[in-house]
C-alpha cells in the first residue's frame, strides 16, 4: 500500500498553489498569444496585450497574475491502495497547504474568503477552507488538480434545468451576452450537461482543468456529438463580437470544454462557468515518494508582446481635475491617469452607506475624486502595492447614485455598468473609466503611493488614496451616457457576420 504522508501532501498543495499564482498555463498563452495576432479590434488588442505583458512580468517576478488570487478548488482522485499518513481528515491536511500557500511571505496572497456567508461575512485571514472534491478511484497514487477560481469569472456561473427538447446551443448564446465581461474574456467555457443539478455544475468547473486544444480539434475534425457541439458554440460565440474584455473584438472565448452525465428521462440540467483571463489550475500526482514541485515554464515560450501606453492617450491630472474635462471625454478613449485617487469596492461602499443613513461623517471627502474598484495584494519587500487590478464594477452598480451625489466626478473598474448605473452616469455628467481585469502587476507598476485613509479595519476592501502615475484606462461609459461594453460588439458582431471572419483557433 503507497503511504502518503501529510507533509507531502501539504508542500505539494502549497507548492501548485504558488506556481498556479504566478504562472499560467502555457496552452492558455500560446491560444491568447494566436488571438493576439489575428485580432483586428484597436481596443481588444491592446487589452490582450496587456494581459500578455502581465503574465510575463509575473513569471519573471513570481508575483499574482490577478490581485483576485482565488477560491481554492481541490479535485482529488484517491487511489484505493493509497493511505493518508496522518491524525487530521483529509480537508484539514489539504487546507494547511493551502494555508502555507496563502501566507507565504515571499508572494503573500491576497485572502478572500469569507465565514459566515449569509450574515457577518468575516475573512478567514488565511483562504481556507478549499473547496474539495474526492473520488476513489483503483490504483496506487493519488491525482490532484489544483485551481484557484476568481470571484469576477465565478458570479458569472449559470444554470438552467432544461426540458429534454431544449437547445443547448441556444440557452449559451442567451446567457453569454447576459454574463458581460465582468469574467474577464477571453478565457473558457466549461460546460457540465446532465446528472443532477449540482452534478452538472461540478461536471463544468472539473471540464475547465482540462488543456485549451481547440486548434488541434478544429483541425482533425469533430470524433463524436460532443466534440461538434464544442466546435458549433466556440464559432456561435466568438461570432456575438464581445471580445477581450467586452471591447469589441474576434476572441471572446478560447476554448469549450464540456463533461456530461448520464440523468434522468425528465432532466436535462446544464451548467456553465467562464474560466477569465487569469485561469490558474495545475496538476500532480502523489505516489508516496515524496513531494511534487512543478516544473517552471521557459520564459522564451511567451510571445513577444511589450505593452506600452498608447501615444495617442489623454493624459489626466487627477489632483486638478474638473467636471468640465471629464464632459470632453468621449467612450472608447483612452487616458492614462496621474496623480491621487481614491479605492474603495463592497464592503467600504456598503459601510459609506450605513454611515450616511445614520448622518455620521464620512473619513473622507470624494468632492472632485476619482473612485478605484479594487482590492489589492499586499506589498512585499520594497513594493508601493501589491498587484492592484480592477474589480467588477456592476456590484457597486447599486451604490452609483450615492457616490456621485458625494461629489464623486469619475469611477475606475472592469467589465460594463448596468442600466441604472449608466443612467446615474449621464444625469449627473460623470464618467466610468474602464482597467484591464487580468493585468494587474502590470497595473499596479503605475501605483506610485498608497496610504489607508479609511476603514483600515476592512484589511483589502479599505479605503486607500493611491498616487499614480500613467495608469492606463478607457472610457466605458462617457456623461451623454454612452456604452462601449454595449457599442462596440454590435459593431464587431456586424463586421464578423459582413466580412466572415472568424476567431483564431
Amino acid at each position: 500500500m503507497t503511504v502518503i504522508t501529510e507533509a507531502d501532501l501539504i508542500e505539494s498543495v502549497a507548492d501548485a498553489l504558488q506556481f498556479i499564482s504566478y504562472y499560467h498555463p502555457m496552452d492558455y498563452i500560446r491560444a491568447l498569444g494566436v488571438a493576439y495576432e489575428a485580432e483586428q479590434s484597436p481596443a481588444a488588442k491592446d487589452a490582450i496585450a496587456q494581459i500578455l505583458t502581465n503574465s510575463r512580468m509575473c513569471a519573471e517576478g513570481h508575483r499574482p497574475i490577478c490581485q483576485d488570487t482565488g477560491i481554492v478548488t481541490i479535485f482529488v482522485k484517491w487511489g484505493q491502495d493509497c493511505r493518508l499518513d496522518s491524525t487530521r481528515s483529509l480537508q484539514e491536511v489539504v487546507d494547511e497547504g493551502v494555508r502555507k500557500a496563502y501566507l507565504n511571505p515571499e508572494n503573500k496572497l491576497r485572502a478572500s474568503i469569507l465565514a459566515d456567508p449569509a450574515f457577518t461575512r468575516r475573512n478567514t485571514k488565511d483562504n481556507t477552507p478549499s473547496v474539495m472534491h474526492v473520488e476513489m478511484v483503483p490504483g496506487n497514487t493519488v491525482s490532484i488538480d489544483v485551481a484557484a477560481k476568481g470571484g469576477g469569472s465565478e458570479n458569472k456561473s449559470k444554470f438552467k434545468m432544461m426540458n429534454p427538447s431544449d437547445s443547448i446551443v441556444d440557452w449559451v448564446l442567451e446567457m453569454i451576452p447576459q454574463m458581460g465581461a465582468g469574467w474577464c474574456p477571453p478565457g473558457m467555457l466549461g460546460i457540465g450537461i446532465g446528472g443532477t443539478a449540482e452534478k452538472s455544475m461540478l461536471l463544468a468547473k472539473e471540464s475547465l482543468m482540462g488543456a485549451i486544444d481547440m486548434a488541434q480539434l478544429k483541425e482533425r475534425g469533430p470524433k463524436n456529438d460532443i466534440e461538434a457541439l464544442r466546435i458549433e458554440i466556440y464559432d456561435k460565440v466568438n461570432a456575438l463580437g464581445i471580445g477581450a474584455q467586452g471591447l469589441g473584438g474576434l476572441s471572446t472565448i478560447l476554448d469549450v470544454k464540456i463533461f456530461d452525465w448520464p440523468t434522468h428521462a425528465a432532466s436535462k440540467p446544464v451548467a456553465m462557468i467562464p474560466n477569465c483571463a487569469a485561469t490558474r489550475h495545475a496538476h500532480f500526482v502523489l505516489d508516496g515518494s515524496g513531494p511534487v514541485y512543478l516544473e517552471a515554464p521557459k520564459l522564451e515560450e511567451w510571445p513577444d508582446v511589450n505593452w506600452t501606453p498608447d501615444k495617442a492617450a489623454i493624459r489626466v491630472d487627477l489632483d486638478t481635475l474638473t467636471p468640465e474635462v471629464v464632459q470632453t471625454w468621449k467612450h472608447g478613449d483612452r487616458l492614462l491617469l496621474n496623480g491621487k485617487m481614491l479605492t474603495g469596492r463592497d464592503a467600504a461602499h456598503k459601510r459609506i452607506a450605513d454611515m450616511l443613513a445614520k448622518g455620521e461623517p464620512l473619513p473622507v471627502d470624494f468632492r472632485g475624486r476619482v473612485i478605484y474598484y479594487v482590492g489589492p495584494v499586499d506589498p512585499v519587500g520594497t513594493e508601493v502595492v501589491g498587484p492592484a487590478g480592477p474589480t467588477t464594477a456592476t456590484r457597486m452598480d447599486k451604490f452609483t447614485r450615492m457616490m456621485l451625489d458625494q461629489g464623486l466626478l469619475a469611477m475606475v473598474g472592469k467589465a460594463e455598468r448596468g442600466a441604472d448605473a449608466t443612467k446615474a452616469i449621464a444625469e449627473r455628467k460623470s464618467a466610468y473609466l474602464m482597467a484591464v481585469g487580468g493585468a494587474a502587476y502590470l497595473v499596479a507598476r503605475a501605483i506610485k503611493g498608497s496610504k489607508v485613509v479609511g476603514f483600515e479595519d476592512l484589511g483589502m476592501e479599505a479605503i486607500y488614496e493611491f498616487e499614480v502615475a500613467d495608469f492606463p484606462v478607457t472610457v466605458a461609459v462617457d456623461s451623454a451616457g454612452e456604452n462601449v461594453h454595449q457599442l462596440a460588439p454590435l459593431v464587431w458582431r456586424e463586421k464578423i457576420a459582413r466580412e466572415g471572419l472568424l476567431a483564431p483557433a
